[in-house]
C-alpha cells in the first residue's frame, strides 16, 4: 500500500508521532513532505487534529501539539491500573531501605523505556535521571535492563537488531554476548547498574510482571554513598525485588476481578 493510500486513521497517527522533543513544531508542508502525502492530505488532518485539541498552532505556519494530551495524562495518572497498584508500593519500597532514594515506575514504549511514576523519598538525595514520559535508553540502566532480561527471544532479537550500534558502543559486540549479558539478570531477579546513566546514582531494578509476561520495572535510584555499608546494596535488591512481586499478584489480581455492570 503507497503512502497517498494510507487508510485516513494512519495518516493521524502517523502525524502525531512525528512530534517530539527534537522536532516540536512541524509545518503542514513539513508533515506532508515527511509521510509522502499532498498537501491538501495533510492539512485536512492537521485541521481536524486542531480542532480536537490534539495539536495547537504555536507559530505562523507551525503547529505542537495540543492540550488534549494533558487531559488524556491527567486521565492516566489517576486511572492506569498499574501506575494505581504500584504507587503504595513504592512508597513502602522507601520505608523498607532508605528514604535517600527515588522509586521509578518505568515501561517499555517501543524500543526505549519510560517512566511512568516516581515517587521520591523525604531525605535529600541526588536527582533521578528519568522524569515522567521521557525516552530513555533501553540498552542501558537497571530499569531498562531487567525488562530486557525477561522479554522472549524473538522479542529480545527484534530489539538487538533494531539497536546493535548502541549496544555494541557499550562494548557488547555480538548477539551472543547480548544474551549472556542478560542471563545472569534474569536468573538473579534485578539488576543493579552504578554510574550507568547518572554519575554517582546506583539503579536497583525488579521486573513486574502480568499474566506471566513482563510489563514494567520498578527501581530505585540511591546516591552511590548510600549503598557502600557492607550488605546495603544486597539488601536494597531484596526489597526492590519483594515488592516487585507484589505489584505482580495484585496486577493479576486485578486482571482476574470481575468487572462491575
Amino acid at each position: 500500500m503507497t503512502a497517498n493510500r494510507m487508510p485516513r486513521q494512519s495518516h493521524i497517527v502517523s502525524i502525531l508521532q512525528l512530534f517530539d522533543t527534537a522536532r516540536p513544531v512541524w509545518t503542514v508542508e513539513e508533515i506532508a513532505a515527511a509521510l509522502g502525502v499532498s498537501v491538501r492530505t495533510a492539512y485536512r488532518n492537521v485541521r481536524e487534529l486542531t480542532q480536537n485539541g490534539f495539536l495547537d498552532p504555536v507559530s505562523r505556519a507551525g503547529y505542537g501539539l495540543g492540550p488534549a494530551f494533558i487531559r488524556f495524562d491527567s486521565v492516566i495518572r489517576d486511572t492506569d491500573p498499574l501506575i494505581r497498584i504500584a504507587t503504595p508500593g513504592m512508597h513502602e519500597l522507601l520505608n523498607r531501605t532508605s528514604q535517600e532514594a527515588a522509586v521509578i515506575l518505568c515501561r517499555r514504549f517501543k524500543d526505549c523505556v519510560m517512566s511512568v511514576h516516581k515517587v521520591e523519598g523525604a531525605a535529600p538525595h541526588l536527582p533521578a535521571s528519568y522524569e515522567r514520559g521521557a525516552a530513555m535508553s533501553l540498552v542501558l540502566g537497571a530499569p531498562a535492563k531487567i525488562i530486557l532480561a525477561h522479554l522472549p527471544d524473538r522479542a529480545l532479537r527484534g530489539v538487538y537488531l533494531r539497536q546493535e550500534e548502541a549496544i555494541r558502543a557499550s562494548g557488547i559486540d555480538t548477539w551472543q554476548h547480548f544474551k549472556d549479558q542478560l542471563r545472569p539478570l534474569r536468573k538473579h531477579g534485578y539488576a543493579m547498574t552504578d554510574s550507568e546513566i547518572g554519575p554517582g546514582r546506583v539503579g536497583i531494578a525488579a521486573p513486574i510482571f502480568r499474566d506471566g509476561d513482563v510489563v514494567a520495572s520498578i527501581s530505585m535510584v540511591v546516591g552511590a554513598s548510600v549503598t557502600r555499608e557492607a550488605g546495603r546494596a544486597e539488601a536494597f535488591a531484596s526489597a526492590v525485588t519483594a515488592v516487585a512481586a507484589d505489584i505482580s499478584r495484585l496486577l493479576d489480581g486485578a486482571a482476574a476481578a470481575p468487572r462491575e455492570a
